[in-house]
C-alpha cells in the first residue's frame, strides 16, 4: 500500500487532496490541526503517534521527528534500504504533503514577542520537507496547495509521478526551506541590532514573472520580501495590465518621495526621476501644479499621491496619457473614472513607514545599505552667508532638498511656493546638472535651489546667480566653499549648509 504523510498550516484544498489520494487507495498519515481537518472530512487517517508509537511530547514540539516517520521518508528502493526499514518495522512514505508553521503572519503581529516567534520557528516540518526532497526519486514531496492538483492528475493518469515532475518539487521544497530559515536569521538579526550579518541571506517569493526586464531581451521577474511590513508588492492593483519591470521601479521612487512630506502632495516619476514635484492645499492642485512643471517628461510617466484620491483629482490626471498612479486610496466615483482608462494602471497602497535595507548586485555578489531616512533639521543647520533665508526661502528649501534626495545625482533641484521648476539629474558633473535644471530662467527668478553633495567650485552658484536664486540649501563640505560663500554674498543668495550628503546612484 502506498502512504502519504500530510501536515500543513495552510490548508487550502487539503481535504481535497487527501480525499483524492484516499480514493486512489493510499494509507494517510497525519497530526494536530490537519489530522482532525480530514477526520473531521470523513477520510480515514492515522495520527503519526499511532505510526511511531510515541506520543507527541514537548507542547508538540517533538513528534515527527522519529525514525518511523524520517526512515520511511529517507529509505530509497533498493533491496538493502527496503531490507533495513521492515527489519525495523517502518513502512515507506511515498508522499510527503508539508507548509510550515506561519512564522511571518506571527512576527508580523504588532503584539507578538520572542517567545510566541520561537514557538512559531518550526523544526519537525523543514526536517520532513528536506528529507523528502532528498529522497525525490523515491518520495514526491508537496509545499504548496497548488501542486495538489497536477500531482493528483498524473497519478489518476499514470499510476506516478513522473521524475521531471519530482525533481521540480523537490527544487521547490529545498527553496521553501531555505526562505524559510532566511527569515528567521533576518528576524533575529534585527532583534539584537544587527543590520549586517556575517551570512546575509536575501529571501523573496515570486509574484509573478514579467514581459521582460528594462529591455525586451532581458528575462525578469518580481518578488515580495518575506519580512513582515508592507510594500510594493501588497499594493492593491485597481485597473490595468500587469506592471512591468520599469513600472515597478519608477513607481517605487515615486512612492518613495510622495511619503517625504506631510503636506498634500502629488509626484510624477519619469525613469525613476521626479520631473514633477507639488505640495498644495488640494491634491488636484497639487497634480496641476506637478503635471505643469514639466509637461513634457510627464507624458507616460508615474503619478504618486500621498492623500486618497477624490473625483476632481481623478478627472484631470485622466486626462494626460500615464501609466500608473498610486495612492493610500480612491474615492468610488474617482476611481471608476480612472478604471475607465483599461490600460492604466491604478494602485492601492497604505501610506506605512519602512526601513527595508537596499541592496544592489555587482557582479560575484552585492551591497546593502540603509535606506536613507536623512532629514533636514532646521535645528541643526548653519547659516553661512551674510544674508539667511526668508520663512518662504527656508520652507521651499527644506521641500527642495527632500525632492533632491530622491533624484539622481549629482542632483540640482529649483523649486519655488512648494513646486519643483527645475530639476537636473545625473550628470557627470554637478554644474551640468545645474544648467539642466535652471533652463527655465524667467520661472527660476525667486526660486530656490537644493543640492544633493557640496558644491566642488563656484560656477555652480554663478549660474545660479544669474537664473535669479535667492536661496541655497547644500551639504558644505568642500575645500573650496569659501569661494562659494563669497560668490552667494557678491549677488545678495542667503546658503545654508545641512552637513548631510544625499548621493543616489
Amino acid at each position: 500500500m502506498k502512504r502519504a504523510l500530510i501536515s500543513v498550516s495552510n490548508k487550502d484544498g487539503v481535504v481535497e487532496f487527501a480525499r483524492g489520494l484516499e480514493q486512489l487507495g493510499y494509507d494517510i498519515i497525519s497530526t494536530g490541526g490537519t489530522f482532525k481537518a480530514l477526520q473531521d472530512a470523513g477520510i480515514k487517517v492515522r495520527q503519526v503517534a499511532d505510526v511511531t508509537g510515541f506520543p507527541e511530547i514537548l507542547d508538540g514540539r517533538v513528534k515527527t521527528l522519529h525514525p518511523k516517520i524520517h526512515g520511511g521518508i529517507l529509505a530509497r528502493r533498493i533491496p538493502e534500504h527496503l531490507q533495513q526499514i521492515a527489519d525495523n518495522a517502518i513502512e515507506p512514505i511515498d508522499i510527503v504533503a508539508v507548509n510550515l508553521y506561519p512564522f511571518r503572519e506571527t512576527i508580523a503581529k504588532p503584539d507578538v514577542d520572542l517567545a510566541e516567534a520561537i514557538e512559531n520557528i518550526d523544526i519537525g516540518g523543514p526536517t520532513m520537507v528536506r528529507s523528502a526532497a532528498k529522497n525525490y526519486q523515491d518520495v514526491v514531496i508537496i509545499v504548496k496547495p497548488e501542486f495538489y492538483a497536477p500531482v493528483l492528475q498524473e497519478l489518476q493518469t499514470s499510476g506516478g509521478v513522473s521524475e521531471a515532475t519530482r525533481f521540480q518539487l523537490a527544487r521547490e521544497a529545498f527553496s521553501h526551506t531555505a526562505a524559510y530559515d532566511a527569515m528567521i536569521s533576518s528576524y533575529l538579526a534585527r532583534l539584537q541590532g544587527v543590520p549586517f550579518p556575517d551570512n546575509m541571506v536575501v529571501a523573496g517569493e515570486k509574484v509573478y514573472e514579467l514581459r521582460y526586464g528594462e529591455n525586451p531581451h532581458q528575462k525578469a521577474a518580481f518578488y515580495r520580501s518575506l519580512d513582515p511590513g508592507l510594500g510594493l508588492a501588497d499594493a492593491r492593483q485597481l485597473n490595468g495590465k500587469e506592471l512591468s519591470y520599469n513600472n515597478i521601479v519608477d513607481i517605487q521612487a515615486g512612492w518613495s518621495l510622495v511619503k517625504e512630506f506631510d503636506q498634500t502632495a502629488c509626484v510624477i516619476i519619469k525613469h525613476t526621476n521626479p520631473c514633477g514635484t507639488a505640495v498644495a492645499s488640494t491634491l488636484a492642485e497639487a497634480f496641476e501644479k506637478a503635471f505643469a512643471a514639466d509637461t513634457v517628461s510627464a507624458y507616460g510617466g508615474i503619478i504618486a499621491f500621498n492623500r486618497t484620491v477624490d473625483l476632481t483629482t481623478a478627472q484631470k490626471a485622466a486626462e494626460p496619457f500615464m501609466e500608473c498612479i498610486i495612492a493610500p486610496g480612491y474615492e468610488p466615483e474617482a476611481l471608476a473614472v480612472l478604471q475607465a482608462k483599461k490600460n492604466l494602471r491604478v494602485l492601492e497602497l497604505p501610506i506605512v513607514t519602512a526601513a527595508e535595507m537596499q541592496v544592489k548586485s555587482v557582479e560575484g555578489g552585492f551591497v546593502v545599505q540603509e535606506s536613507d531616512r536623512g532629514q533636514l533639521d532646521l535645528n541643526n543647520i548653519k547659516v553661512v552667508t551674510k544674508k539667511a533665508p526668508t520663512p518662504e526661502e527656508l520652507q521651499d528649501l527644506v521641500f527642495a532638498m527632500k525632492v533632491a534626495k530622491h533624484v539622481k545625482s549629482n542632483a540640482i533641484v529649483i523649486a519655488k511656493a512648494g513646486v519643483t521648476i527645475g530639476v537636473g539629474a545625473g550628470q557627470m558633473n554637478r554644474v551640468g546638472s545645474a544648467a539642466i535644471a535652471l533652463q527655465n530662467r524667467e520661472a527660476c527668478r525667486g526660486a530656490v535651489m537644493a543640492s544633493d553633495a557640496f558644491f566642488p567650485f563656484k560656477d555652480t552658484v554663478e549660474l545660479a546667480a544669474e537664473a535669479g536664486i535667492t536661496a541655497i540649501v547644500q551639504p558644505g563640505g568642500s575645500i573650496r566653499d569659501p569661494l562659494s560663500i563669497e560668490e552667494c554674498d557678491r549677488h545678495g543668495i542667503s546658503m545654508i549648509f545641512t552637513g548631510m550628503r544625499h548621493f543616489k546612484h
